[in-house]
């Protein structure tokens, strides 16, 4: 069924509208100000309760807690991803150069800390690759391993101490860096890192952690590689040095891989099916120490198990504050990095759930997670992605799931750790690879990316390659400077667009996609979908220049006929012009002889839609004053339409009053359309209206 939409309204000017519609005053509001400031600062005790429910989540949401309903799906999220966690923990550790057991510390206190911090209540945190990669690339440059070192004796004990010293102040500054950041209100430096950018990161450094495992898996005894190209002085490395593989790792990792991979597919394929997924990682694991112990691998193969593992809690330590000046820079990285993916994971599921998180406490649950784990020897942590997906596949319904993560990662502390001497590294090097199928299973998404954007694409392209060729913490910024940049080109070269009107009908349209809209006779409509700022005023400037013929020819032709109208003038022969009672001091007679001098159809005036215009800077201001001069001298008048408040206080800062006349800033594109009409036939009153 058709409908029709009848208007029937005054003309409305900015000036006008503001005074019949428009806000109380300036001071009123800055009362209100003062008052709501005083609220907010009052000690109160609704205002210590709700700061309280803000900043502990715990004390909101536990209250709440429907125990009947979600008990059973976090406890059996909780102690599944507990069970994951134990092999990961181990695993990561290894990319962070450091022992396995501080992996597993890891995997404890942030779990705990976030529990009671965090919004997400789906996301799980610990060790995750990127992060544990990106740490490792900064202890080995500062303590890297000698490769005739014994791991038994004394001095690689120390080398140890000094790695993680060098890891945990690495997640001591990390967390110091979200707490600013969070008083500081940053959580949307997030946005920074879009999609394609985290993606594309993630599936690069996905490369980086397979590449820097394959010497465990080969069991040969490498230097780690840092800085730029080191995923290709490694491979190198791997390749010259495949003669001395041990063989008895090399099938071990084999034997790992032909039974992880094809489980992993199985609780891939079968998700929603199975209630919990096959923890095929913490069996392995198993399996591996007892055949290692049961047959003496390490002895009679020389295979690198891990070790001694310490059963209790870690006793406090300070880290190596010392080492702050040499890893803040790699530092910023990491902490970005840990923050976006942490975000971006507990914003998915938020939404998928249907509940609202806060980035700015999430970055005071990740920082006082980091701060008060560094303290206990621990590297950095964040949001995990298989871990978080497995939590949320699992039932879990809340941050309480976290607590059965932790008791499972104590019990493995306290009791069971002693228990893994005998595993080989090459199982944990493989568990590694492994746990990196999502990110390997990104580029699934460039053919989406190339039909939807390409320059999304251009962007997911250039981050991956510069992460894979130079390094982890170089690519990453590449990426997103390459992403501003794309940003500000698009900003640069936005389009100038001419409008018509399409007929009986208050809209308008491009009259290049549409080509049944017209344009009103001696009018020119003209849209700008961009900002007007100094990195495009050049641009802005020759699409107006082009579209009105602001040449200077013509300019200095009608300034030859400006002088012979002011001789006229001095004669008596001027005729002075008033406009709706008010004299217009911008606008003298001389446009008006001049557009009775023009030929039909032919531009008298420009209406300006700002609509698409978010923001002018002082550049992008002192350009429109140039065009109404510029406009002035050849008879053309300027209107404005559709501008936000912030465009309109900086044009009229700027002086814009002093050469447009502020009764030609209209609401809307019709408004502006209608009065010019009827200007043209005769005065206007103030109370003329808009007829559709």
């Amino acid at each position: 069924m058709s409908a029709s939409v009848a208007v029937y309204r005054n003309i409305y000017t900015e000036d006008r509208f503001k005074q019949a519609y428009g806000t109380e005053e300036q001071s009123r509001g800055r009362q209100r100000l003062r008052d709501r400031l005083a609220h907010i600062c009052s000690c109160t005790q609704v205002n210590c309760a709700h700061l309280l429910k803000k900043r502990l989540p715990v004390c909101n949401w536990l209250p709440k807690y429907k125990l009947k309903k979600w008990i059973l799906g976090d406890i059996v999220a909780g102690l599944t991803v507990g069970i994951l966690h134990i092999p990961q923990g181990m695993a990561f550790a290894l990319l962070t150069s450091v022992a396995p057991v501080y992996g597993l510390y890891t995997s404890f206190f942030p779990v705990v800390l976030y529990m009671i911090f965090g919004t997400g209540r789906h996301v799980s945190t610990g060790t995750f690759a990127v992060v544990s990669l990106m740490t490792g690339s900064v202890v080995e440059q500062l303590v890297p391993t000698p490769l005739a070192l014994n791991s038994s004796s004394p001095e690689a004990a120390e080398i140890e101490a000094q790695r993680i010293g060098v890891a945990s102040a690495v997640a001591f500054l990390s967390g110091i860096m979200m707490l600013c950041m969070c008083g500081l209100q940053l959580g949307f430096l997030s946005t920074y890192l879009s999609e394609p950018i985290v993606k594309a990161f993630t599936s690069a450094a996905a490369f980086h952690v397979t590449v820097s495992q394959l010497q465990s898996m080969l069991g040969l005894r490498l230097p780690r590689y840092t800085g730029a190209f080191s995923l290709f002085k490694t491979l190198g490395s791997v390749m010259e040095n495949l003669p001395h593989t041990n063989v008895a790792e090399l099938v071990i990792s084999l034997l790992c891989l032909a039974i992880l991979v094809p489980v992993k597919e199985v609780n891939s394929r079968f998700r929603e099916r199975l209630r919990t997924p096959i923890p095929v990682e913490i069996i392995t694991v198993i399996i591996a120490t007892g055949v290692t112990y049961a047959s003496s691998l390490d002895s009679r193969y020389n295979i690198q198990i891990v070790g001694h593992i310490p059963a209790g809690f870690p006793s406090p330590k300070v880290p190596s504050l010392e080492t702050i000046p040499e890893i803040a820079g790699d530092t910023v990285a990491i902490t970005l990095v840990g923050y976006a993916v942490s975000v971006s994971l507990a914003m998915i599921y938020a939404d998928k759930h249907g509940y609202s998180i806060d980035p700015n406490q999430e970055l005071l649950a990740h920082g006082i997670s980091n701060t008060v784990s560094s303290l206990f020897t621990c590297f950095p942590s964040s949001a995990t992605l298989a871990t978080t997906n497995i939590l949320e596949s699992a039932g879990g319904f809340t941050q309480l799931a976290g607590l059965f993560t932790s008791l499972i990662v104590l019990i493995v502390l306290l009791l069971i750790g002693p228990l893994f001497y005998f595993l080989p590294k090459a199982v944990l090097a493989c568990i590694n690879v492994t746990s990196l199928r999502q990110m390997f299973l990104l580029f699934q998404d460039l053919p989406d990316l190339w039909r939807i954007s390409r320059i999304d694409f251009m962007v997911w392209l250039v981050t991956w390659t510069s992460v894979v060729v130079l390094n982890v913490d170089m690519g990453l910024a590449i990426g997103v400077i390459f992403s501003m940049m794309s940003v500000i080109c698009r900003t640069q070269r936005a389009n100038c667009s001419v409008l018509g009107r399409a007929a009986n009908t208050e809209i308008y349209r491009s009259i290049h996609n549409h080509n049944k809209c017209y344009e009103v006779p001696g009018l020119k409509i003209l849209t700008y979908n961009g900002p007007i700022y100094y990195g495009n005023r050049s641009f802005f400037k020759s699409d107006i220049t082009e579209i009105l013929g602001l040449t200077p020819e013509r300019i200095r032709r009608r300034e030859k006929a400006m002088k012979a109208i002011e001789k006229r003038e001095r004669e008596g022969e001027a005729i002075s012009t008033v406009e709706q009672g008010v004299a217009d001091s911008s606008f003298s007679s001389k446009n008006d002889l001049f557009r009775s001098e023009m030929a039909d159809g032919e531009v008298q005036a420009v209406l300006i839609d700002c609509s698409s215009v978010i923001f002018v800077d002082v550049a992008g201001a002192r350009l429109f004053i140039q065009m109404c001069m510029e406009c002035q001298k050849i008879g053309v008048r300027i209107y404005l339409s559709n501008c936000n408040e912030s465009v309109l206080k900086i044009l009229t800062s700027s002086g814009l009053m002093n050469y447009i006349n502020p009764q030609h800033i209209f609401v809307t594109i019709h408004d502006a359309v209608v009065y010019i009409q009827q200007q043209r036939e005769k005065p206007l009153d103030n109370n003329a209206t808009v007829w559709v």
